[in-house]
């Protein structure tokens, strides 16, 4: 059985929301960052953590990758154009939604006072805006980035929306709203959640 480290308002919640949609027992360990807990496992202190037979993965997307190949589900197979495809939107949603989620947060309450930079959050929001018009191309008639299959990717926008909206970054357009809105209605994503 898998456990998994860290709490819900975190990048743990991928991990927890592909657990559920794959069907798979897990036990979950809310710890904070940097807490005793997640440095038993993770000597950075970053979550998620998951754990199988002893051994910690760390970084949600590698985890998410993992449990996807494992279990032959939410993935295209590797080596295929498709799972190229796949792993593009990856890329994208990790360059052009998380890592710019992640500057603002480190810039709002992560770094030092006396390193932050809080006009950077301007810069940030305008890079999210044009990634979201962008992203709305990728969907296209959807319903999934990968058309009729939820993937990986999928799981990254839609934790990644949710970490904006708690951002103040822009909201997304009618047709991008809906991806998320059909994302989040998911039972797999309304049981993690509620955790």
């Amino acid at each position: 059985m898998y456990t998994v480290i860290g709490g819900v308002r975190s990048r743990a919640f991928r991990v927890l929301w592909m657990l559920e949609e794959l069907g798979q027992p897990y036990s979950h360990l809310p710890a904070a960052p940097r807490s005793d807990d997640v440095r038993a496992h993770n000597p950075a202190g970053k979550v998620p953590v998951l754990l199988e037979d002893g051994t910690a993965l760390t970084d949600s997307t590698a985890i998410l990758t993992y449990l996807a190949d494992k279990h032959g589900a939410l993935t295209f197979p590797a080596g295929t154009l498709e799972r190229a495809r796949q792993d593009g939107h990856t890329q994208f949603l990790l360059d052009e939604f998380d890592a710019l989620l992640w500057t603002a947060s480190r810039h709002s309450f992560i770094l030092p006072q006396e390193l932050r930079v809080p006009a950077i959050k301007d810069t940030l929001r305008h890079e999210y805006k044009t990634s979201l018009d962008r992203l709305t191309e990728r969907v296209g008639d959807g319903p999934f980035l990968m058309g009729e299959t939820l993937t990986v990717p999928d799981i990254i926008a839609c934790h990644c929306s949710g970490w904006a909206v708690a951002a103040k970054f822009p909201m997304p357009a009618d047709a991008l709203d809906a991806y998320f809105t059909r994302l989040r209605d998911r039972p797999a994503y309304r049981r993690a959640r509620s955790l």
